[in-house]
Parts: structure tokens; C-alpha cells; sequence
């Protein structure tokens, strides 16, 4: 894989650019209202691009690097797009020792992209997550509220073959 992540097109549309204005708009002068505003519009967009970033810096008057600094900073916040199916593998301790690693390589392989990254159709996105509180079933991957446990590498196609 190259060490550049692939992107998929940012693809806002101007009813959720009215959308985001409109919440702006009701936080315009709130100094604090940072926060409230980048969760709403990950919530109208799905995720925090640039383009999203950088109306919301125009618009409230905040560097785009503060901005920036803050979507990085909270693991709530995400700037990649996420697929319709996200599926995350536990990468804890448990489910790491009995071959967790190898399946995220597996999916990786598969969808012919890295962790962090969404498929160039918007259907899958893969990511890494720390103990979800399965460790009796590791190791454990889910598939946005599916959970498949006591897995092994061979099972990986057949669990994404259900989502195609």
C-alpha cells in the first residue's frame, strides 16, 4: 500500500451547506461554541473534511489550523469519510494475542484499503479499535452494530461476502 491515503471526493451538497450556515449561525456569537458546531456538522456530513473545516473557520472567523487541531485532538471526530458498513477490529490485548492483527490485514487486503480509509464507492471503512468489552469472544470484529467473534483469518471473506 503507499504511504499516501487514499480519498474519496468530498461530495457536500448545498442543502447540507444550508444546513451547517444554519448552525452557525445560531452559535455565531458563542466563544465556546467550537465544539457544538463540529458535532453537529459531522453530524449533517457524516464526517469533518477540509471543505467543512474551512467554511466553518470563514464563517465563525477561527484559524482553520484551531479547527483543525481540535478535529484531530477527539477521537469523536473524524476526517475521513466512514463506508455504509464500518467495520472495526478490536486491536486490544486479547483479541490481539489470538490473531486480531492478521484479520485487520486480511480486510485491509480484501477492500484494497488501510486502516482509516473508506472504500472509493462509500460501502465499506475500515478501522482499528482498542478493547470493546468482548474479550471471551476474541478475537472480535464488528461490522457497524454486528459482532463476530472467535474469528480466524479464513472467516474474513465470508463475513464481507453477507455485506456486498
Amino acid at each position: 500500500m503507499s504511504s499516501q491515503k487514499k480519498t474519496v471526493p468530498f461530495a457536500g451538497s448545498k442543502e447540507q451547506e444550508a444546513e451547517l450556515l444554519k448552525v452557525i449561525n445560531k452559535y455565531k456569537d458563542d466563544k465556546g461554541a467550537l465544539m457544538p458546531i463540529l458535532q453537529e456538522a459531522q453530524s449533517i456530513y457524516g464526517y469533518l473534511p477540509i471543505e467543512v473545516q474551512t467554511i466553518i473557520s470563514n464563517e465563525m472567523d477561527i484559524p482553520l489550523e484551531k479547527i483543525y487541531g481540535v478535529a484531530t485532538f477527539y477521537s469523536q471526530f473524524s476526517l475521513n469519510p466512514k463506508g455504509k458498513y464500518k467495520v472495526s477490529v478490536c486491536l486490544g490485548t486479547a483479541c490481539y494475542v489470538k490473531g486480531s492483527g492478521d484479520i485487520f490485514n486480511k480486510l485491509a487486503e480484501l477492500l484494497h484499503i488501510e486502516g482509516g480509509e473508506c472504500t472509493p464507492d462509500g460501502k465499506f471503512s475500515l478501522d482499528a479499535c482498542r478493547c470493546i468489552g468482548a474479550c471471551g469472544l476474541a478475537p472480535v470484529l464488528t461490522v457497524n452494530d454486528d459482532v463476530y467473534g472467535r474469528l480466524s483469518v479464513d472467516d474474513v471473506k465470508d463475513i464481507l461476502t453477507k455485506y456486498e
